[in-house]
């Protein structure tokens, strides 16, 4: 069994410091490739399916959390309001999602009916005031990287856009390797709505959860109270980490709260202005949760599209460490992440146990050097045995470009 804390120190992807505080851990350069090359991916992935890039700010007046809800049902996770200097009197607040932002970038521009509808994603931070005691590695942080998204569309395209979405979140799973444990519908419990935790709005909540519950139709799901976000009901696609323990990493929610809130509208074929519905989707979730439940799934070992490291060169001698080094070179020039270890790290078999977790070792002795050859080892412990080097770097560049999952297979 896997845990992310420590694999993830040991494998140098990630760390914290006492005086960064708790909750904010930093990435270190192998950690960091991780999580690029999975930035990356979804913004790939997203482009493909029509979503447009924004950028926006974390802070925010207190003034727009307040009119998204935010600040009414959700101040208790949120940082406190920073007051501007100059005497000026105005309040400032780190956010703690981006919903309000993108209901801005909405507002700003009049749409025509025809433009929906408009998908709007961003991988942007956002900060939420955890308890301490609940802080734990990468899987509950105060300091967010969310992939997140929006869809402004007329209510008849809401059910396929939320379809979609989880379509894009199932496509994303197969790529990286991870499996939902369940769907779940989250809706609100009567319990705390007194309490003021959600929206008293019940027929917005009838209307989102039977929208809802049409894009889960044959679908396995459960339904589960108290687990709505506060202005609506959701799908929460859970995950499990070989503990056993349940998260959630993907949403997709059917919003009409704050389309109302933010008095948002199109030109409808009428002429008249017309409400949009706002669709909230991340298909993988925080990209912190996301990397830890990565390490821990594949034990460090990552898809080859996505480890830190590809391929690892390892002379035997010094008299082969040129030939090493060009390898190196080529391979890096081709987009490969390649490293060099050499006699001086150690003998070769501590140098390949220390590169066990690299899908593909290639040792080079004075005979491959001769035929511009590698010896092949595979992370899985096969080895294919010496290898032209052009055909080496194809066969880990095909890899690489269809995500797939085999190391070697037939040529």
């Amino acid at each position: 069994m896997y845990d992310h804390r420590r694999l993830g120190r040991e494998l140098d992807l990630f760390d914290t410091d006492p005086l960064m505080g708790a909750g904010l851990p930093y990435w270190l350069p192998d950690g960091a490739v991780v999580r690029h090359v999975l930035e990356e991916y979804v913004r790939e992935v997203e482009r493909g399916a029509g979503y447009r890039h924004v950028y926006s700010p974390v802070l925010g007046k207190r003034e727009l959390y307040e009119i998204s809800g935010h600040w009414d049902h959700y101040s208790d996770d949120m940082f406190p309001p920073m007051r501007m200097g100059g005497g000026e009197g105005e309040e400032v607040v780190l956010r703690p999602s981006l919903c309000p932002h993108h209901a801005l970038i909405y507002r700003a521009r009049s749409h025509s009916y025809r433009e929906l509808p408009l998908r709007i994603a961003e991988l942007g931070g956002m900060y939420r005031s955890e308890p301490s005691g609940v802080l734990g590695g990468l899987t509950r942080v105060r300091s967010i990287q969310l992939n997140d998204a929006h869809i402004f569309c007329i209510p008849d395209q809401a059910v396929a856009e939320a379809r979609a979405a989880l379509g894009l979140i199932r496509r994303a799973y197969d790529d990286l390797g991870i499996r939902a444990s369940r769907y779940r519908l989250s809706l609100p419990g009567g319990d705390h709505e007194s309490k003021g935790k959600y929206v008293s709005d019940p027929e917005l909540w009838r209307r989102a959860t039977r929208l809802l519950e049409d894009v889960l139709e044959g679908v396995d799901y459960e339904s589960v109270e108290g687990e709505a976000a506060f202005y609506g009901p959701k799908i929460d696609v859970q995950i499990t980490d070989p503990a056993g323990r349940e998260s959630t990493l993907s949403t997709v929610q059917i919003d009409f709260h704050q389309p109302e809130r933010f008095d948002l509208h199109y030109i409808g074929a009428d002429g008249g202005r017309h409400r949009p519905v706002m669709v909230h989707r991340s298909v993988v979730g925080s990209v912190e949760r996301a990397v830890a439940h990565l390490v821990e799934v594949h034990g460090g070992a990552f898809p080859v599209w996505l480890a830190p490291v590809q391929l690892v060169v390892l002379p035997v001698g010094g008299g082969q460490e040129q030939r090493a080094v060009e390898l190196v070179r080529r391979a890096q020039a081709r987009g490969v992440r390649a490293e060099l270890s050499g006699p001086g790290d150690g003998t070769l078999g501590a140098r390949v146990r220390a590169a066990r977790l690299v899908p593909y070792q290639a040792v080079i002795g004075e005979r491959e050097a001769g035929a511009g050859c590698a010896a092949v080892r595979l992370r899985d412990g096969r080895r294919p045995g010496a290898v032209p080097v052009d055909e080496l770097l194809g066969r880990i560049g095909d890899r690489v470009a269809d995500r797939g999952a085999e190391l070697w297979a037939a040529a």
